[in-house]
């Protein structure tokens, strides 16, 4: 292996608004010899986005990684500076990536992160009570049956818990904490963050529920414990102007 390999960049990109991409995520993706991406289209908007110009794109993805690694080691190894985005926001949390990460490692190639946006982060930055541990537990499964136990099983565990799903199931998953950690339960919503259509939602699951009533959007869902004081009525934060 060349004394001069590349480096594999895990680069945060905006979880809305593009306007907060950092200065160093903009210096590396705009020396990288390719990036690699989870889908073409979206690797593409990105760059045109950020005024960026056109680069050789690797789709990664979860039916697709570990066939890519050997092609990206290959590039390495010729010395190729590569960047991997999500979506959005920060890689590899919630997407694609760990296997590739692991193997490259593996095989002696530096990985750097390369921070920047988060929309776990941006969530609990908004958070009205101290948050000293908390458990995410992301995406639930798709089965309602499996999806209630699940919920009855990280009621009992009393920590703050941290939900995910897709804009058309938040009404749903919204109903299924109702039942599964009571209607009254406090938790705090975090809709479309950093997109002017952002609002957060605090109070009973059940109000906050009503509250929704319908919408579609990305959500951050943060469970707050058992033992925590919560609003009576849902409160909705103004979204920025």
């Amino acid at each position: 292996m060349p004394a001069a390999i590349g480096t594999l960049s895990i680069v945060a990109t905006p979880i809305g608004n593009y306007q907060d991409i950092t200065l160093r995520a903009l210096e590396v993706l705009k020396a990288a010899d390719c990036i690699i991406c989870e889908e073409l289209r979206e690797g593409s908007t990105l760059l045109k986005k950020l005024n960026l110009p056109p680069k050789p794109l690797i789709t990664l993805n979860e039916h697709n990684e570990k066939q890519q690694i050997a092609d990206i080691a290959v590039r390495l190894a010729q010395g190729q500076q590569l960047a991997l985005v999500s979506d959005c926001g920060t890689p590899v949390f919630a997407d694609p990536g760990a296997a590739l990460i692991r193997e490259i490692s593996e095989m002696g190639f530096p990985v750097t992160p390369i921070p920047g946006p988060s929309s776990l982060m941006a969530a609990f930055s908004i958070l009205d009570f101290k948050l000293e541990r908390y458990f995410f537990a992301g995406f639930l499964p798709r089965d309602p049956q499996t999806r209630q136990a699940e919920l009855l099983r990280l009621r009992a565990m009393r920590v703050p818990v941290v939900l995910m799903d897709t804009p058309y199931r938040l009404d749903r998953l919204l109903d299924e904490v109702a039942r599964a950690f009571g209607k009254g339960h406090p938790l705090t919503l975090a809709c479309d963050l950093t997109l002017p259509t952002e609002q957060i939602f605090r109070g009973p699951a059940a109000e906050v529920r009503q509250a929704v009533n319908g919408r579609k959007a990305e959500f951050i869902l943060i469970l707050h414990e058992s033992s925590s004081p919560g609003p009576r009525t849902p409160q909705r934060d103004r979204p920025p102007r």
